[in-house]
């Protein structure tokens, strides 16, 4: 179990296609993945991210969802300790 804020959604949409949701507000059908490539890459690529949102993803469609991916770290890094190490390195420790 982890805190909503440590994750970002993917949501379904209603009007069609899937999107990354980082407010979480967005309406539709979503799903959570931790803030990991690894985590991503294997949503992805096991076809569970599709299964979870019950949707077919198009080529761009995973495109866009592995262009968002490449942009996280490749293990996990929590928000919350991501703002404290922001908050200890503006103290200078």
């Amino acid at each position: 179990m982890r805190a909503k804020r440590d994750l970002v959604r993917i949501v379904r949409l209603a009007e069609g296609g899937v999107a990354v949701d980082e407010t979480g507000k967005k309406s539709g059908r979503g799903a959570y993945l931790c803030r990991s490539k690894r985590c991503w890459e294997d949503a992805l690529g096991s076809g569970r991210l599709e299964h979870a949102l019950k949707a077919s993803f198009s080529t761009e469609e995973k495109e866009s969802i592995r262009a968002f991916a490449d942009g996280l770290p490749e293990t996990e890094v929590p928000e919350r300790m991501q703002a404290r190490a922001g908050a200890a390195a503006e103290q200078g420790g």
